[in-house]
């Protein structure tokens, strides 16, 4: 099973860096219902190599993983916008740092890669656990700006028609659904993607 989340991660300069990526749990953390635990020990991180993150990791191979039900703050990091940027605190186990305000934070280490191919595969061991908040689920606006985030990503291997033929069935349902911050991750999206293509959307 794959959760969405935020990786945040140290640049070589030890600038804290943050980004959306989903993390692969595995089945021997999965419950009777294939369900993750709560508390897991494994993760897989599948980064394309040359994503800012796989760059981070492989010069520290420590990083926070953290889920959200803040879909604004993975639009804005998706897009490399984050502003202002969240309150942080260092991390327990590794050298990093700990987003406050999210629901659950999992603390790893990259104990082997494998990177013979575009997107790598990291696996990573969790050495520390946390919680701040219940998340309480994502509405039909959340899982169309989580989708509409996705598409922000894949500009470069994905024909720009189709993108936006996919931000217009995603429209409608942040527009019944959302509230505020659905509203503006969608808006915050639109206009990038509409700024890196040649066509309306």
């Amino acid at each position: 099973m794959i959760l969405e989340g935020l990786v945040s991660t140290l640049t070589p300069d030890n600038q804290l860096h943050l980004a959306p990526m989903g993390a692969t749990i595995l089945p021997e953390d999965l419950d009777v219902h294939g369900r993750p635990r709560v508390n897991w020990h494994r993760m897989l991180l599948r980064p394309f190599q040359t994503a800012q993150t796989y760059r981070n990791l492989r010069h520290h191979p420590e990083g926070v993983f953290h889920l959200t039900d803040d879909v604004l703050l993975l639009a804005q990091a998706a897009i490399d916008a984050v502003e202002p940027f969240p309150e942080v605190r260092p991390a327990h186990q590794v050298l990093g740092y700990v987003v406050q305000d999210v629901c659950r934070y999992y603390e790893f280490r990259i104990v082997e890669v494998d990177d013979r191919a575009e997107r790598a595969l990291l696996r990573a061991e969790v050495v520390a656990c946390g919680r701040f908040r219940d998340f309480l689920g994502f509405n039909r606006a959340c899982h169309a700006v989580l989708e509409a985030a996705i598409l922000a990503t894949r500009l470069h291997i994905l024909p720009f028609e189709q993108v936006c033929d996919e931000l217009r069935r995603l429209q409608p349902l942040v527009e019944k659904t959302g509230g505020p911050r659905e509203h503006a991750a969608f808006a915050l999206l639109h206009r990038y993607i509409h700024a890196h293509g040649s066509a309306q959307c």
